[in-house]
């Protein structure tokens, strides 16, 4: 086979190498625009589990990088004066001109022919190739030249950053967070042998510009940063290395091969430098791709296969390089909220990969100091005594929202089960939320509960619209009470324009074939094509609907419930006031974000006002509605901040489902990220829900600050007693029940 790699960075080289060596009559040359001893950074990083796989992959190689690495378990972070360690992380640092010397060694040595210096502009530098390799970097030549291919995105980042080195020599894989007078400054810095350390000074644009740093040369940049950090440089210099700044670019790309041509490394995808995974990435991608050609001599069928492999696991791994730099991009947004111990467990968890139990396992002793510290905090906050001596894990820890206190974290997400009548919960409402409340969660909520019987999502969707729904709820309410520790709340709704549809089973948001009834919205616009058109409200029409939801608070009030949600969220009847997609009114209730929220806010100001002052109300969120020229997370942030005026305790944080074109972001705690934003920007208690699966999740939410309170819904569906089992894992004792007191001190067995 006649291979072609035009670049010569690890990828490039990394691929020609394991070819070569698995087929020594492989014809492989490595096109490179750069002299060999030419390349940008100081370092590369590696992580143990990285290095296992270059050991299977080529141990020669392997064995060549682990002789010229340094070797570190530390992380240090440097943060208002103090300065957090924390141990068991096991993470390589080398030189990047020594990987490309040892890649560039074993590669001649194997029979690579390599061309340097060698600019490639035109296609005959890979004419009567069998295999194309578009390994040229962030800014690919091949990429760009069949772009319609491609299908290339290119996310410029916010922040400006600069890649230095030093000699000073970090300990540890170190972030200094540094406040100076044009604002807060990071540095990520890392030792990658014994006499230098690579330095990565990033701050905001705006900070970057006070600074007067975006006309600056390299040695002012350097003469910038020797000043700010000459504490913790002691002395020693900051180095040059064609240090301009820049934005980091997240490169995504529709396809990965065309014809012959494959991208790998960056030219694919890039992943950003606070995980420190682009050379890994790369790397790995020839790993993948090498193995596939092996196995399938048809060059198509193998890049095919390269591409389903690979591509999963790249996502998911820049879905955390892309939680990981919106971190830094927003540190601000902790800066003065997080003490120094919360702040530490946030940055080290930061990409959601990294959680409190793996933490744990890696740093018992930080995890424990982070775990005391929560408790602390949480028996503060609740006015509940926590034990000082042996502070449970955070997720157990207690809550307060005004006289209301929640004994853990824990809470059953609204799961519509569509089995009312007319309204009326029964027998399956009763087992349904009796059963999860029995299961030891803190907060137990009811399915969205409609105010009138026209704003049914479903013919079988509860309500609190009738006299005889108060005691049928009542039921409920002194079940969950009566038998269980948990407390539980009212979602009160209307379903607007996404009503009189069928239920779950039947099809999802689909129009009823017959029984239809009216529909109402904030604009006359249908959720499907097919769907009914609502008629637009008119103020006799947004008068009836207040009173029928102070109504059902009053009946909710009566029913006994702890706490009450109202739902401005998935395209429902209020959620259509807020967003511009569904809100296209041009009267005093549409236009502009203040206006949007205009009628929401009278619901929520008249429900206030007719529900107990010493129970506390939650709202619905739809965080974003994923759709260009929708709401966006910032706004978001406005709406909080307005409800928390109104006197709204604590924001449940979705997204989406406003319209049926959305595109989300689907993936693990996928919605966190948004409740972490509205928790600090609006300063407002929030529950986070989405992909949120295990008791670790919990912990790592709970104790980094991104959420007050973890929702669970399809966790709670496969298992009641989730919160249970989680407790029993963590060898925290949750009482029983009087029936259920024989199971104490059993051990269940597989």
């Amino acid at each position: 086979m006649k291979i072609v790699s035009i670049g010569g960075g690890p990828a490039g080289l990394y691929f020609a190498i394991l070819m070569k060596k698995a087929d020594p009559r492989h014809d492989i040359t490595v096109l490179e625009r750069n002299r060999p001893d030419d390349t940008f950074g100081f370092g590369v990083v590696f992580s143990d589990a990285t290095l296992e796989n270059f050991q299977e992959a080529d141990p020669e190689t392997y064995t060549a990088i682990t002789r010229a690495f340094a070797h570190w378990d530390d992380i240090e972070i440097h943060y208002q004066d103090q300065v957090l360690t924390s141990t068991g992380h096991g993470f390589a640092g080398l030189a990047r001109q020594r990987l490309l010397d040892i890649l560039q060694a074993r590669a001649a040595e194997l029979g690579v022919s390599l061309k340097f210096s060698t600019e490639v502009d035109d296609p005959s530098a890979w004419a009567g190739a069998d295999l194309v390799l578009a390994a040229d970097g962030v800014n690919s030549f091949l990429r760009t030249r069949y772009a319609e291919h491609f299908q290339p995105q290119i996310d410029w980042r916010p922040n400006r950053f600069v890649w230095l080195g030093t000699t000073f020599p970090f300990r540890a894989f170190t972030f200094l967070f540094k406040e100076g007078e044009h604002g807060l400054w990071r540095v990520h810095a890392y030792r990658y042998d014994e006499r230098f350390s690579t330095f990565i000074l990033e701050g905001t644009e705006a900070m970057w510009r006070l600074a007067r740093l975006d006309g600056a040369d390299e040695d002012e940049t350097v003469a910038f940063a020797e000043k700010l950090f000459a504490r913790e440089l002691d002395g020693h210099p900051v180095l040059k290395n064609r240090s301009l700044w820049r934005s980091f670019p997240t490169v995504k790309n529709g396809r990965w091969h065309h014809d012959n041509i494959v991208l790998i490394g960056d030219a694919a995808h890039t992943a950003h430098f606070s995980i420190g995974s682009g050379t890994k990435l790369a790397m790995e991608d020839a790993i993948v791709l090498s193995r596939t050609l092996r196995e399938d001599h048809d060059v198509g069928r193998a890049l095919a296969r390269y591409e389903a492999e690979r591509r999963p696991q790249v996502e998911a791994l820049q879905r955390a390089a892309q939680t990981s730099l919106e971190w830094f991009e927003q540190t601000e947004r902790y800066q003065g909220r997080l003490e120094p111990v919360q702040f530490a467990f946030s940055l080290l968890t930061r990409s959601l990969r990294v959680t409190h139990e793996g933490l744990k396992i890696r740093d018992p002793k930080l995890v424990a100091t982070v775990d005391a510290w929560v408790a602390e905090k949480a028996a503060q906050q609740s006015r509940v005594p926590v034990p000082a001596a042996a502070p449970p894990p955070p997720m157990f820890t207690p809550f307060r929202l005004r006289e209301l206190v929640l004994a853990n974290r824990v809470v059953v997400s609204p799961m519509c089960q569509y089995s009312a009548d007319d309204g009326t919960p029964g027998d399956w409402h009763l087992v349904h939320l009796g059963s999860r409340a029995v299961g030891g969660a803190g907060l137990v909520m009811t399915e969205m509960t409609d105010v009138s019987r026209e704003g049914r999502i479903s013919p079988g969707c509860t309500g609190m619209y009738k006299p005889e729904h108060v005691a049928a709820w009542k039921r409920i309410v002194d079940f969950v009470h009566a038998h269980s520790g948990a407390r539980i709340g009212i979602q009160l709704a209307h379903a607007g324009r996404k009503g009189s549809t069928r239920r779950l089973w039947e099809g999802i948001d689909e129009p009823l074939p017959d029984g239809n009834w009216p529909l109402i919205s904030a604009s006359p616009l249908p959720y499907f094509p097919h769907s009914q058109t609502p008629r637009e409200m008119a103020r006799p029409d947004m008068d009836e609907v207040c009173e029928q939801f102070v109504r059902a608070a009053r009946r909710a009030d009566e029913a006994g419930f702890d706490l009450l949600e109202l739902h401005f969220a998935h395209g429902y009847l209020l959620a259509s006031f807020v967003s511009p997609l569904t809100n296209r009114r041009q009267d005093a209730y549409g236009g502009s974000l203040a206006g949007r929220l205009r009628f929401p806010l009278e619901v929520f100001d008249a429900v206030r006002a007719a529900w107990p002052a010493g129970k506390p109300m939650s709202v619905r969120l739809s965080a974003t509605d994923w759709k260009e020229g929708g709401l966006e997370p910032e706004d978001a942030v406005e709406v909080a901040r307005a409800l928390k005026a109104y006197g709204c305790d604590i924001i449940d944080v979705s997204a989406g489902n406003t319209v049926p074109d959305q595109i989300p972001m689907y993936g693990r705690l996928f919605q966190t990220p948004f409740s972490d934003r509205i928790r600090h920007e609006a300063d407002i208690a929030t529950m986070t829900v989405g992909a949120v699966v295990s008791y670790a999740d919990v912990n790592s939410i709970v104790a980094a600050g991104r959420a007050d309170l973890c929702v669970l819904a399809r966790a709670h569906l496969w298992d009641p007693y989730w919160t249970r089992h989680a407790a029993s894992e963590q060898g925290v004792t949750l009482p029983w029940p009087d029936q259920y007191v024989p199971v104490t001190g059993f051990t269940p067995r597989g």
